[in-house]
């Protein structure tokens, strides 16, 4: 691995002979050189924390080879009102999942961004006393916004009013119609507005009510074009017998099975009622469907941004996508009319398509009216983003619906990130700079030498890794936790204040035990950095590392060993503040007597608050 060191000359002299002072006191040797007293005391001058500033280069796992390419996307989301937390949640998995891949060394482009055109937009803008162009930059804005608050590393952002992205549409709508797989033809349905589809009266509740939105659906009837998606019927049950992990997890696959064997119906792709869209490039009186158009972004984002807008240039440019990532309830889109799509334009399909589910809050369906919905601007603003990312990557078993509350939102936390990783770390510090001058005694290697916990330790994170791979992001942050539960044990297990205070060999093993303990913290801060980063890198910042070498770091750095002897620790502080639960601040609000003053209130402010 092709890497560049740069340490200080006080850093080398420091790592190479890091207690170089003489004293009187009986002297216990470790196997390294290093001399303890009786009570392991360390000189003065090595209290200031030695920082390792490693920087590795970016293809450090590659040898000659160029890096894999792994292309990720979200959903592009409808501007038709402000980020709600289902988008936000589709974007927070989606990222652990690009800093995973990029940890493994691989080169992510990972695509976000927004859904513009279609006539819920327009009135949405209108509704609004504003353009729709207005409407789409601030809504648009507000993405961008919330996902720098929750440390979304996106590489591309498309906005479906960008003019590269119609372009390419418009290749892509001529290249089907010159396929013969466009036809011009008279519907008639009812059509959801919300949706901005066409419904089938079988799928539909009493009233002729949109399953999804709860509306009734209106009748609709239009010249419209069409595209020719029963003519691609085999070819897409083919697709998925031959490749059954194309739609994962395997529930929604049957259900994807199960549309197509009922057989598919042409759907129109253009809406002569909508002018907010781009214009069919035959029939300037019509504007292309909003799905149509939207799903093209994933393509047109891949092409750089002076780059004249073409087709092929943009395919070449990362296409296939290694994952869509999506709700369940737009999986019908890009299972069944996407590939339809590209098979015809002749592009690749994507290699998988996995549809999560839906949050709930108190085991209630999210809606406005019923005044219940979760502000994802909110939840970062009141516990910061890594708690944000943390429960509802941990609590949520990704593919399946999940449920938010606040009390076991806080509980979760606490217990976790609080508790079990931010307490021992802390503890173990205060340890160590009370009877190691926060320097480490030996290697991490030495240390656990024969030691159950390190092999613990390992078949743990190649656990994690399994289950980042498989997008089990709850059983991988569970993996993580483990190595927590499994530190937390080791020491009260082994009592190390206990050794401390007996000195001789007891101390020796004591010291030790502090520098296994961190080694398992610094693996757990590599380990679950796609999950929580901020908080995983005040754990890498407490072990004495630059941000640099966090910044650097790769999955094969949670192999055991990485802490070396002599190196300096920061001094001990929380990498996690607990949050308090209203509740329990009632509680103890309620117990404290009021205080009456005595002094009269002057009579100006007796004025004002009455």
């Amino acid at each position: 691995m092709a890497a560049r060191i740069n340490y200080s000359v006080q850093n080398t002299l420091c790592l190479l002979n890091p207690l170089n002072y003489s004293i009187n006191a009986k002297t216990t040797h470790f196997k390294t050189g290093i001399n303890f007293s009786k009570n392991l005391i360390f000189p003065r001058k090595l209290r200031r924390p030695t920082f390792c500033t490693c920087a590795i280069s970016n293809n450090h796992m590659q040898s000659s080879e160029a890096a894999e390419t792994f292309v990720l996307t979200t959903p592009l989301y409808y501007v038709n009102a402000p980020p709600h937390m289902g988008s936000a949640y589709t974007t927070i998995a989606a990222d652990a999942i690009a800093r995973f891949q990029r940890l493994l060394g691989k080169k992510v482009i990972f695509v976000t961004g927004t859904d513009e055109h279609g006539e819920k937009i327009a009135a949405s803008a209108a509704a609004a006393g504003s353009t729709p162009s207005e409407h789409c930059d601030v809504i648009s804005q507000a993405y961008k916004t919330l996902w720098k608050d929750l440390e979304i590393t996106y590489d591309k952002f498309i906005r479906t009013t960008d003019p590269k992205h119609e372009g390419i549409v418009k290749e892509f709508y001529s290249r089907v119609l010159a396929k013969g797989d466009i036809y011009r033809a008279d519907y008639e349905g009812l059509y959801c507005v919300n949706c901005e589809e066409y419904k089938d009266e079988k799928e539909l509740l009493d009233n002729k009510c949109c399953p999804t939105h709860l509306k009734p659906c209106i009748e609709r009837k239009e010249d419209n074009y069409f595209f020719a998606l029963s003519k691609y019927q085999k070819q897409l049950e083919e697709n998925l017998t031959q490749n059954p992990k194309f739609v994962q997890p395997p529930f929604r696959l049957n259900e994807v099975q199960s549309w197509i064997k009922s057989g598919l119906k042409d759907f129109s792709i253009s809406r002569a009622s909508v002018d907010w869209g781009i214009p069919v490039p035959n029939d300037n009186k019509q504007t292309i469907y909003v799905w149509f158009d939207a799903l093209l972004g994933y393509i047109s984002a891949l092409s750089a941004e002076n780059e004249q807008p073409d087709l092929q240039t943009a395919v070449s440019s990362g296409w296939p996508a290694s994952l869509h990532l999506i709700g369940k309830d737009i999986l019908r889109f890009h299972a069944v009319y996407w590939p339809a799509m590209l098979m015809s334009a002749g592009v690749d399909l994507p290699k998988k398509v996995f549809g999560h589910g839906f949050l709930t809050k108190d085991g209630m369906k999210m809606g406005k009216s019923l005044g219940n919905t979760l502000e994802p601007n909110e939840l970062v603003h009141n516990f910061g983003s890594d708690a944000v990312r943390y429960f509802f990557l941990r609590e949520v078993e990704f593919g399946s619906d999940g449920d938010y509350s606040e009390e076991r939102f806080i509980n979760i936390v606490n217990a976790h990130l609080a508790n079990t990783i931010g307490n021992l770390l802390n503890r173990t510090l205060g340890l160590l700079k009370k009877n190691c001058q926060s320097t480490l005694a030996v290697d991490s290697a030495v240390a656990a030498e024969g030691n159950a916990l390190k092999d613990t330790i390992e078949k743990l994170v190649e656990k994690a890794r399994i289950h980042y791979e498989n997008l089990s992001l709850s059983s991988a942050c569970e993996a993580v936790l483990e190595i927590g539960n499994a530190g937390n044990a080791y020491m009260d297990e082994n009592a190390p204040w206990t050794r401390f205070k007996q000195g001789g060999a007891a101390s020796e093993a004591a010291a030790k035990d502090l520098v296994i303990i961190l080694e398992a913290m610094r693996i757990v801060a590599i380990a679950l950095s796609p999950v929580a980063p901020s908080f995983c890198w005040r754990i890498y910042e407490q072990l004495g590392y630059s941000k640099d070498h966090f910044n650097t770091v790769t999955w094969s750095g949670t192999k055991w060993g990485g802490l070396k002897g002599g190196q300096v620790m920061a001094q001990p502080k929380p990498v996690f503040a607990r949050i308090e639960n209203k509740t329990e601040l009632e509680d103890e609000a309620a117990t404290k007597k009021p205080v009456k003053s005595k002094q009269k209130k002057p009579q100006a402010q007796v004025a004002a608050e009455a």
